[in-house]
């Protein structure tokens, strides 16, 4: 049987592919995974914790608003809807985000789970997915592929295969929690959202006997832009204006756009502040120490990890010792391995990287075979990640794959003005 395409991953971009290709009776496609359910960032659903993009960045909503799928109709039927409503607040519960996640894929038969993809292939104009789990090994084969593997844990070089001590990613943090907590000392790299919760976390409760240190290579714990103007650079216009851009000045724009997606919810660091200056009251001092302009040059494994640090406006090294060390630092894409058989059927860029066309797909013949979910950083910028932009993108994916406009694409939505204007004036 060939189908129409296959997704391989099965994150918020791809589950969201798989929501809204459901009703569109002539496209015939299967999302294979090789985790036993939808798993959104376990490691991060720290008690309490909401998301950061407003309820409507859901699956489907701001492509199909009437989508069964949507998270509305996910509190309707869980009986949720009113006390919803009545909490006034436009973020949910990372929690509540996760099994929403699974309640849409628990409503779809085309998932396969526990089906890790090892190879793919080209023959004869199809695709050919080469995957094993339960059962054993199988090949799906198809005209189209879309890719939503996601972005694995990003270690800095100094920290790599590091052996001694508590060590974990802030991807798995949940995982190591208690262990951590048993430790003498705990040390938190990074300056992003994930590094805030971490430390906010650890931080309630460090009157049970360990030191905390949180260490950024950032002047400060800055905060995530959230202003209505720059809103509006999450939004088609922008990405239409950034991929019309040089490649060298999609770069250089990326890297000044940190604090518009990297940064840490305003909320989040006035209440850490917050409880600094209750623990202080509540104990005297307060073992905790925050630490900014410092990069981590080296890590020395041994009873407790030795981290060198350089205070890079200052110029000046020291060290810091630590039993338990949490790397929120980040993910990077990498190309996936499972693609190298048909290497010289995609598109990439000066640096390696996939470069994706405007409608997201990375096939070099531009045929529209081949398309990335969160994997276009460096031609689409920095609204790739964004839940908030996942129902266009893949409404572009829908439109290349069926040669239609299933759901409406918008354009024009923003107020402001990105590029010059045509005629000069």
């Amino acid at each position: 049987m060939i189908r129409d395409f296959i997704g391989i991953g099965l994150g918020p971009f791809n589950l969201g592919l798989a929501c809204l290709t459901d009703p569109i009776e002539d496209l015939d496609g299967i999302f294979l995974e090789r985790k036993a359910n939808v798993d959104w960032h376990p490691g991060m659903l720290v008690e309490g914790t909401t998301m950061q993009v407003p309820f409507m960045a859901d699956l489907v909503t701001l492509a199909d608003p009437t989508s069964p799928y949507s998270f509305l109709n996910y509190l309707k039927e869980h009986g949720r809807i009113y006390p919803f409503y009545i909490r006034e607040s436009f973020f949910q519960l990372r929690a509540e985000f996760q099994d929403y996640l699974r309640w849409a894929a628990s409503k779809l038969d085309n998932l396969r789970f526990e089906r890790e993809v090892v190879a793919v292939e080209y023959s004869g104009g199809v695709y050919e997915v080469r995957s094993t789990g339960p059962g054993g090994e199988r090949v799906d084969r198809a005209r189209r592929l879309v890719i939503g593997t996601g972005t694995p844990p990003w270690v800095p070089p100094a920290c790599r295969g590091l052996e001694g001590g508590i060590v974990c990613h802030s991807s798995s943090y949940m995982r190591h929690r208690e262990r951590l907590r048993e430790c003498d000392s705990v040390t938190v790299v990074g300056s992003g959202q994930s590094a805030a919760e971490i430390y906010r976390d650890l931080l309630a409760d460090i009157e049970t006997g360990y030191r905390l240190d949180w260490v950024t290579r950032s002047p400060r714990f800055f905060p995530l832009e959230y202003t209505k103007l720059t809103l509006e650079m999450t939004s088609p216009d922008y990405v239409d204006y950034f991929h019309s851009l040089p490649a060298a000045k999609r770069d250089e724009l990326n890297a000044s756009h940190k604090s518009l997606y990297k940064g840490i919810n305003s909320e989040d660091i006035n209440e850490i502040y917050d409880l600094l200056y209750r623990k202080r009251f509540e104990l005297g001092e307060v073992p905790t120490r925050l630490l900014t302009n410092c990069t981590v040059e080296k890590a020395v494994d041994g009873d407790r990890i030795v981290l060198g640090l350089r205070q890079h406006e200052q110029d000046r090294d020291f060290e810091l010792r630590t039993e338990g060390l949490v790397l929120a630092t980040g993910y990077s894409h990498t190309v996936p391995e499972f693609l190298e058989p048909v290497r010289d059927r995609l598109r990439f860029d000066a640096c390696g990287r996939l470069e994706a066309a405007r409608d997201y797909s990375v096939d070099a013949a531009g045929a529209g075979e081949v398309f990335v979910q969160n994997a276009e950083l460096s031609t689409h910028g920095f609204v790739t990640p964004d839940l908030g932009m996942a129902a266009y993108r893949n409404s572009w994916i829908i439109r290349a794959m069926t040669g239609r406009e299933v759901y409406p694409i918008e354009r024009g939505i923003a107020f402001q003005e990105f590029a010059a204007p045509e005629d000069g004036r």
